[in-house]
């Protein structure tokens, strides 16, 4: 008979752990390093594809609620005098040029994530194997993140200098920042884009990664199935 479990949460624990993690060890064993490899970067180049397909296809940010990208908080007082005085297009077409220069921005992040892809080393491979379900996302937030900004800066620059209220967004965002009512990454406007552009990338990432981690066999691949059905 098994002991009165209720009050003793530390071996229930030992037993979860004796009964299933050897059961997963082994089944991992299973699979020779080459697999888990190639495994791992088929599972990372179908995540990074799809955000980039997705999101940098026409009106990709403005169609995903979950990453589209709004005016700033502090930047709500200047959409509502606009507004109050007959210029609600201009405070519209401010924010889908903002949601535009993203998409261009992330419909070029394809060649720095394989650059980050053939990076990946053994030690990162086991970490994103044994991780969460955002592991490999936050694998390429963590080594391409940097690249990635310096890859979008220019192309949202080029985006939003065509914006009539480009100045108007500066010059108000700066003040506020000053006062402590933005934050000073927000208080630029190609900034402020790029940020959320990698925000937007990474979100819709994650939801890939975790439909593969949640259905492998549901995946055209044979070898995520093989790789991630054994999780």
């Amino acid at each position: 008979m098994l002991p009165n479990l209720k009050c003793r949460p530390l071996l229930l624990l030992s037993l979860l752990v004796g009964y299933h993690l050897p059961a997963q060890a082994d089944a991992l064993a299973t699979l020779s390093k080459k697999d888990a490899a190639s495994g791992l970067k088929t599972a990372l180049a179908q995540c990074a594809d799809k955000a980039v397909q997705q999101l940098g296809a026409p009106d990709g940010f403005l169609k995903n609620a979950k990453v589209t990208i709004p005016l700033p908080p502090a930047f709500q007082k200047v959409d509502a005098a606009l507004r109050l005085f007959g210029r609600a297009g201009d405070a519209d077409a401010l924010k889908t040029s903002l949601n535009h220069a993203a998409e261009d921005a992330v419909s070029q992040a394809g060649p720095v994530l394989k650059t980050s892809l053939r990076r990946m080393t053994l030690a990162d491979a086991k970490g994103i194997l044994a991780g969460g379900d955002d592991a490999a996302t936050s694998y390429f937030r963590r080594n391409a993140g940097d690249a990635l900004r310096n890859t979008f800066r220019p192309i949202v620059a080029r985006a939003t200098a065509k914006v009539r209220l480009a100045g108007l967004y500066d010059q108000y965002a700066g003040k506020a920042a000053q006062y402590g009512l933005m934050n000073s990454t927000d208080a630029n406007m190609n900034e402020y884009v790029t940020a959320r552009a990698l925000d937007g990338l990474f979100v819709v990432m994650a939801d890939e990664e975790r439909a593969i981690r949640k259905d492998p066999m549901g995946q055209a691949s044979s070898i995520l199935k093989k790789v991630f059905g054994v999780l």
